[in-house]
């Protein structure tokens, strides 16, 4: 079964990030751009060659950014098909399709809106190359540690539901989650290097369309397992299993 629901994953997985791909290229692609041309109006100004291109632009933008969605999907959908059998049947009483949008929803706040917070996503021209090191570990780093924190709240409310009702338990969960980002992103370094003339609204659409491009990766992946799973389980076999 658990490998049924895997290849299932992947599949999902692989179509929505197809879905995210289209929207990329609609809302993505066109501040990206924005911030090459400012980068390179950036070196000009400086006296800087032009940087070799390894690969044009129109490779990246169509096959490069599709590829790379593809493989991204495919993985993220494979991860939440494992995360899906294991909690299958064991954290509440929801269908498959239910179940599979609520990890979809815990799946974007704890990996991609969580670490956003503390570090947005950027275009090119924005970002010293001399610390690119130190971004990516503590941006890992918020990934992880908001996983946990997400972990550890709905663990303590599973805990607390017998003594103050789901109501009340899920409250707290919810409010120990914020508590415990709330002193990973105090504690996680500040990084701001974004120059004081790069153009203030192509960072807002570039960073609106990363958002908004996992949004749609997530939100599709959800619906669309949770299609494929209740058709591998059984819509009436998931209705008696939980009564």
């Amino acid at each position: 079964m658990a490998g049924r629901l895997l290849l299932r994953g992947m599949l999902a997985g692989i179509v929505a990030a197809c879905l995210a791909f289209i929207f990329a290229r609609v809302f993505g692609e066109p501040q990206v751009n924005l911030a090459i041309g400012y980068e390179a109006a950036m070196d000009a100004a400086a006296g800087e060659p032009p940087e070799v291109e390894l690969v044009s632009r129109a490779v990246q933008a169509t096959a490069g950014l599709l590829t790379a969605a593809v493989m991204y999907g495919a993985a993220y959908g494979g991860v939440f098909a494992l995360v899906f059998a294991t909690a299958y049947g064991r954290i509440g009483r929801f269908s498959p399709r239910m179940l599979a949008m609520l990890l979809a929803a815990a799946g974007f706040l704890a990996v991609v809106l969580v670490p956003d917070l503390k570090y947005p996503a950027n275009p090119p021209g924005v970002g010293n190359h001399e610390t690119i090191g130190l971004r990516t570990v503590a941006y890992f780093e918020m990934v992880v540690f908001s996983i946990c924190a997400l972990i550890m709240a709905v663990l303590a409310g599973r805990w607390l539901a017998a003594r103050l009702g789901n109501w009340n338990a899920s409250l707290c969960g919810a409010a120990a989650f914020v508590v415990l980002v709330g002193l990973l992103q105090w504690a996680l370094p500040g990084i701001n290097e974004v120059p004081d003339n790069f153009p203030a609204q192509v960072l807002w659409h570039f960073r609106e369309a990363a958002l908004g491009m996992q949004l749609v990766l997530w939100g599709s992946l959800g619906f669309g397992f949770g299609l494929l799973a209740e058709r591998v389980l059984g819509r009436p076999n998931a209705l008696r299993h939980y009564g």
